[in-house]
């Protein structure tokens, strides 16, 4: 019988990681999972080792975790700090570069990468695209510009190293229950009561042109990153639940009202609240959102065999509830508060 994999997992302790390293852990085609992240968790699932890794230091030797791997799924990413683009940078960018360094140098023969819908090109909202829509980002927000740019040098690494099955997943907005806190503290900021994100609490859902986007359960998301390591697939893979995503859609779910507004006044507000370090979010960032395509994920279907157990109103809906509540887990990343 053959041994089962090996897998190394940057990032492994923030929203998509921990639904990752489950997903791995319960597969018993996987052997063992190595998590790296900065702090070590409490957390740890079944046949699931840690070390400590921080991308943010030039220099740091992955090779050691990497070697004897059969594959690398790549995770780790900083939204924070929002008004320093460098810091996002040189953890976003330069700890890539790093990481696909390591993976060439220990001779791990599977890189999976955590792209995103961010890296497209702005497209349409009445129809999806596939995954040759070009990925130039949005320029304005540091978040597009880095999932894009990382596109570009996965080009390079493929021509480079023809011997590597490289795997870029591109999913839609990812949302879970345990990651209400983080996620509330990442876009919105400590000013904003979580006991907002609920039904009847919030009154009116403004209905701004652009506004139409898609998301997924993180959890089902980890499904096709287990996937893309047993299978025998490579390239670009959308993901993406049912339905779509808009003002009425989200206002059926918070019981709220629609009410149409100019895109400049919301703008011009989460602008005032960026620049006064009142909320996280960049304005620029929502520039990026009113700008993403719609995606097709015929290919994941296709070739990894995944569909979404969920359907997108049950990950915001879940999300929500995890803000409300201050869900967790015992991870640095996902730390539960309950706001007040």
């Amino acid at each position: 019988m053959n041994a089962g994999k090996r897998v190394v997992v940057t990032g492994a302790t923030g929203n998509v990681g921990t639904s990752v390293v489950a997903a791995l852990s319960e597969d018993p085609r996987i052997s063992s999972v190595l998590g790296l992240a900065r702090r070590l968790p409490g957390w740890s699932p079944p046949k699931t080792d840690w070390a400590a890794v921080d991308l943010r230091e030039e220099g740091t030797d992955l090779v050691r975790h990497f070697e004897g791997a059969d594959a690398v799924i790549h995770l780790a990413w900083a939204f924070q700090p929002t008004h320093d683009p460098v810091a996002t940078w040189r953890t976003n960018v330069l700890g890539s570069l790093q990481v696909y360094r390591d993976v060439s140098a220990a001779g791990v023969p599977v890189l999976i990468h955590a792209s995103s819908v961010g890296a497209y090109s702005p497209g349409p909202k009445d129809r999806t695209v596939d995954e040759t829509w070009p990925t130039h980002g949005w320029p304005g927000a540091a978040y597009t510009r880095e999932k894009a740019y990382l596109e570009r040098v996965l080009d390079g690494f493929e021509a480079r190293h023809p011997g590597v099955r490289v795997v870029r997943m591109r999913p839609a907005f990812l949302f879970k229950e345990e990651s209400g806190s983080e996620q509330r503290r990442i876009f919105a900021g400590r000013f904003v009561p979580g006991q907002l994100a609920g039904p009847r609490t919030i009154p009116v859902v403004p209905d701004i042109p652009g506004l139409r986007f898609q998301a997924l359960h993180t959890d089902d998301a980890a499904q096709a990153y287990r996937l893309a390591v047993v299978k025998e697939v490579s390239g670009a893979f959308n993901l993406a639940a049912e339905p779509a995503l808009d003002a009425r859609r989200l206002a059926e779910l918070l019981d709220a009202r629609v009410v149409r507004l100019p895109r400049p006044a919301i703008r011009a507000a989460l602008a005032a609240g960026w620049g006064l370090r009142l909320i996280p979010a960049s304005p620029q960032l929502f520039d990026a959102v009113l700008r993403v395509p719609m995606l097709d994920c015929t290919r994941a279907r296709e070739e990894l065999g995944w569909r979404p157990r969920r359907t997108s109103l049950e990950a915001v809906e879940e999300m929500l509830d995890g803000m409300r509540h201050g869900a967790g887990m015992d991870t640095a990343p996902l730390t539960g508060r309950r706001a007040s």
